[in-house]
Formats: C-alpha cells, structure tokens, sequence
C-alpha cells in the first residue's frame, strides 16, 4: 500500500533502528566471557512501557545497551540534541536511557533482585559525529564501540544459578506488544497482492518449475518458501481471518494451483473442519 510522508519516516526510521541493532548483534558475538545477552525486552512496571535494545547481564552488573543508528553530524545544547546541517531538533537518546534504567531499578526493587545497573547509549554507525558530547554521560561513540565490545571479554565473568533465575525473568516479562503502539489503518482491498521478491520487494517475480526468479534483482527462491512467506504475512496481517484454501489463494494471487496451496497448507497447519468449511491453525 501507499503510505503518507509521515508513515513513510516512521518506517524508515524503525528499518535504520532495526539496521543498527543488527550490527551491534554481529559486534557482541565476539564476546567470549561468560554472560546472558536478551535483545528487544519489551517491559512494563507501574503501568509503564520501557523497550530494551539489549541488555547483557555479568556476574556483577547488568548493562543496558540502547542502540542508535544515527547518521550525519549533530551536537548536543544542554539536554537537546540537534542536527548540524539542519538544526532539526531529536529526540535525546540519553534522557530516553534514563527512563528506561529508572524503569528497570523499580522492576528489579519490586522483583526484590539487587543488580547494579550500567546504561550506555551506543552510537553504531561510523558517519556519525557527535559534536559538544560530556564525558560525563554514558555515551559511547562510533569509534568506541570496538573497544566497548573488547572490554567485556577483559573483564572475567562466572554466572551462576542466580544469574540465570534473573534472565528468565525478565524473559517471563516481555511484553508481545506495546499498547501505545501506532501502525497505519490497512484493509484487506487496499493492499496489493502476488507473490513479491524477499531481497528487492519488487513484483516482478515469475515462476519457473519449482521456484520463483526475480527479473528486477536475479534473486531466486523456492515456489514453497515463497508460499509459505506470504501466509505467514497473511496471519499477521490479518489475525481474524481463517486460514482457508481459498483466502491463501486470493492473497498470493500467483499461477499456482489450490490443490498445490492446500498441500502446503497441509503440510505445514492443522486441518479444522471438513469440505468447504476446512481451515487451517
């Protein structure tokens, strides 16, 4: 679907977000001490929603790691954060850090779990420049991160059983969704169908035997896989709906027989009901 300007920055701000958590993921599997990383904790106390980007959980402390994928030069006035080409104003990540290790605090206080809590805001792409930035602040910068990562594995770290009851915890905890989330209205009409290519998302995709291949970017991909992609969009999209032969078939819009999508469906979901009223969970 189209989307408006304003839902249109809003993805691509969540898409660089998600980017840059990625590739602090990649960075701290070269940690070799013993610790527990969680990624994306969504959590609640006091009727208030707190995300996690990553939290790293040592014998002696806890970090909580709040990953930014800025680009471009800014600087910091005070509390404010601005850009340098622009002087748009940001949000400051280091007031939303503080939230959220308030926020962990009075969870772990109400848990009655006693851990130091160490925040850090990382900054993890290397075009970005942070002008006026306090040394006395929890930031770490582009240039740091390699040397954040190294320090972990510096420093000697043994979990025990206790460590472990706090991870499943706060595992125990996560939120599957954030009520004060906004996505756009969508229905079911407005959205175009057809199977579309997983690299490029073009719909210039044709099948041949078994596979689909994208005439935009050469990707090619597995004619069940590809089914398989979109009926899980599908379920997403559209929880209410019953999974039937005839709904996947409407969705995918491709030149693929219903008796081969039931077969997928089969092979994959459980079968309810009986003749026209079979669906599938």
């Amino acid at each position: 679907m189209e989307l408006t300007e304003k839902e249109k920055f809003r993805y691509f701000t969540l898409k660089k977000g998600f980017e840059g958590e990625t590739e602090f993921d990649k960075m701290a599997g070269s940690i070799l001490e013993d610790r527990y990383i969680i990624n994306d904790l969504l959590l609640e106390v006091n009727n208030s929603y707190f995300q996690i980007d990553t939290l790293i959980i040592s014998q002696d402390v806890i970090h909580l790691l709040d990953i930014k994928n800025y680009e471009g030069d800014c600087y910091l006035e005070g509390d404010k954060l601005f850009s340098v080409t622009t002087n748009r104003e940001y949000k400051n990540p280091i007031n939303q850090l503080k939230r959220s290790a308030t926020l962990l605090r009075q969870l772990l206080q109400n848990l009655k779990l006693n851990y130091l809590v160490e925040p850090s805001v990382i900054f993890i792409n290397p075009e970005f420049t942070l002008y006026q930035a306090p040394m006395d602040q929890p930031i770490i910068l582009p240039t740091q991160v390699k040397h954040f990562i190294r320090s972990f594995n510096k420093t000697p770290s043994r979990l025990y059983d206790h460590h472990n009851k706090l991870a499943q915890i706060l595992l125990s905890l996560h939120k599957i969704q954030n009520p004060h989330t906004n996505l756009p209205e969508y229905y079911y009409d407005q959205l175009q169908k057809g199977i579309y290519c997983n690299s490029c998302y073009s719909y210039l995709v044709y099948r041949n035997n078994k596979s689909y291949f994208c005439k935009n970017c050469g990707r090619q991909e597995a004619v069940g896989v590809a089914i398989l992609r979109n009926i899980k969009e599908f379920e997403l999209l559209f929880p209410e709906e019953r999974l039937t032969t005839e709904s996947i078939y409407g969705w995918c819009n491709t030149d693929i027989s219903r008796k081969t999508l039931m077969r997928i469906l089969r092979e994959h979901y459980t079968v309810h009901g009986n003749a026209r009223r079979t669906y599938y969970k």
